[in-house]
């Protein structure tokens, strides 16, 4: 290893971590959702989520390292391999989750750049309803990424980087134009600050939707798995890398406090937010346009001057948007599923599933991946004919499936640390009582979270079809993932 890589600084280690977990799109959601009561959550989840599950990854990654390391392996060593082959597969199933989704969502961004506001809702063709067409494309989405893919990505990828610092600017748009808004309008909020823990939006007042919204704030802080690999990259860890952590939670946190906070400079929810074609699909591009707009209106231009002005901001959003969405695409497509077949053992699979082409890519296996996220994204689209409805089960199944395999990681981690004989160059949770204690405050916060989530349609008299379509994907996965290790095991005895 390089000296370079050897010798993070808390500096260098802090960026990192921020960079990985900081997502723009968190804020206008939370706003969304739960207006300035989000901020608590998302402290809340800093607190009681993201330093103590950071820092068991951390764990993790130091002790059991090597080229293979990685949540199987972790799996593996800590509980055993049939619980580890799940717990994995679960992983990579919420990469394929997340591609339903995502793939039906980015055309929200991509109408966005050229008309300036979403206009997926005006989509008909065919006698087919906007969400069935917008269904048709996600297809289509999916089928050239994957053809694209499996010929290798690198120049698609650097280009879409740029998509990256566009969204990264976003932030700083918000932060200035939003001082600039709060200045001309002699500091007045267009949302008030009143009754912190009260949501405007109506699905989110009682207490089981404020439970069902922690769900949103511990995906917040997603990508946190990444991070057990940067222990030994770092500059004597025992202390920076606990110091990392915490200043990076404290940052992350601030930032989206600081977010949802100036959302409400200029976003009033009744006035922007609560029509029929706001959704979590289009939110942060209506939010986006919305502040161009204030912003034209507060230096005093003509009505349909500020309109213009909104619609370029969302033009900005939307382009920027746009390019992240597809150069995390280009990516997860084949990265997830390379590393579920090359970190299991061979056996596991059929033989063309381990077969990979001239460019490194398990392309037979990349084509049956886009079968499967074809065939949910047509039952999805066919199934749910309001737009709102489609992108808010979307979202929700994302956020369930992306969370989920956490509870994995925090089960093993107690067994991990009562495994002997293994070299743990880092080690911050030393006695046994506090590894348990925090364990299982972190798993139950984690299980809490998706069991509120997946149940408030139910609870609250919505009907069962949300909760049926958040419970379809891990279960359905497990039983796959429970039957090829049970092939695995009948060919290993045969044999």
């Amino acid at each position: 290893m390089a000296k370079s890589e050897k010798g993070m600084t808390l500096v260098a280690l802090v960026m990192m971590i921020f960079t990985s977990v900081f997502g723009f799109a968190n804020g206008p959601v939370a706003f969304y959702l739960m207006g300035y009561g989000s901020i608590v959550f998302y402290v809340i989840a800093a607190i009681l989520f993201f330093i103590p599950f950071a820092l068991m990854m951390a764990e993790f990654g130091s002790t059991i390292k090597g080229e293979n390391s990685g949540m199987y392996k972790w799996l593996e060593v800590s509980v055993g391999p049939r619980f580890a082959f799940i717990g994995t597969f679960m992983w990579f199933a919420s990469y394929v989750v997340w591609m339903v989704s995502t793939s039906s969502k980015v055309w929200i961004p991509f109408t966005t750049a050229f008309a300036g506001s979403d206009q997926t809702q005006k989509l008909h063709m065919l006698g087919m309803n906007s969400t069935q067409v917008v269904g048709l494309l996600a297809c289509v989405w999916m089928i050239i990424v994957t053809l694209v893919s499996i010929k290798g990505v690198k120049g698609i990828v650097k280009i879409t980087s740029l998509g990256g610092i566009a969204v990264t600017s976003l932030n700083v748009v918000l932060i200035v134009i939003s001082g600039i808004i709060l200045v001309l309008n002699g500091g007045h909020l267009a949302q008030p600050f009143n009754h912190i823990l009260h949501s405007p939006n109506p699905s989110y007042q009682s207490p089981i939707g404020l439970l069902g919204f922690a769900v949103f704030a511990i995906f917040a802080y997603g990508g946190l798995e990444a991070v057990g690999g940067m222990v030994d990259k770092t500059k004597n860890p025992e202390k920076t890398f606990p110091k990392g952590v915490v200043l990076s939670a404290l940052i992350i946190s601030v930032g989206y406090a600081l977010g949802i906070f100036l959302w409400g400079v200029s976003t009033n929810w009744q006035d922007v937010l609560s029509g029929d074609s706001t959704n979590l699909g289009n939110i942060s591009y209506v939010m986006m346009n919305n502040l161009g707009y204030v912003l034209g209106d507060a230096m005093g231009l003509g009505h349909g001057a500020a309109i213009s002005m909104g619609n370029w901001f969302a033009r900005y959003t939307g382009l920027g948007m746009f390019l992240a969405y597809s150069g995390a695409f280009f990516t997860l497509t084949y990265s997830p599923l390379k590393t579920l077949i090359m970190g299991t053992p061979k056996k596991l699979w059929p033989k063309k599933f381990t077969e990979l082409n001239e460019n490194g890519m398990p392309s037979f296996a990349m084509w049956v991946q886009c079968a499967i996220v074809v065939a949910i994204i047509l039952i999805a689209s066919f199934a749910t004919p309001d737009p709102s409805a489609f992108y808010n089960i979307l979202t929700l199944m994302a956020n369930v499936s992306m969370t989920l395999p956490y509870l994995f990681l925090i089960y093993a981690f107690p067994k991990f640390k009562q495994k002997q004989g293994l070299d743990r160059p880092f080690e911050v949770y030393k006695s046994k009582s506090m590894t348990m204690i925090i364990s299982v405050v972190v798993f139950l916060l984690v299980l809490g979270a998706n069991v509120f989530t997946i149940f408030q349609p139910i609870i609250e008299g919505a009907g069962a079809r949300d909760t049926l379509w958040m419970i379809a994907g891990p279960v359905g996965f497990t039983v796959v993932g429970i039957i090829l290790y049970q092939n695995y095991v009948r060919r290993s005895k045969a044999e």
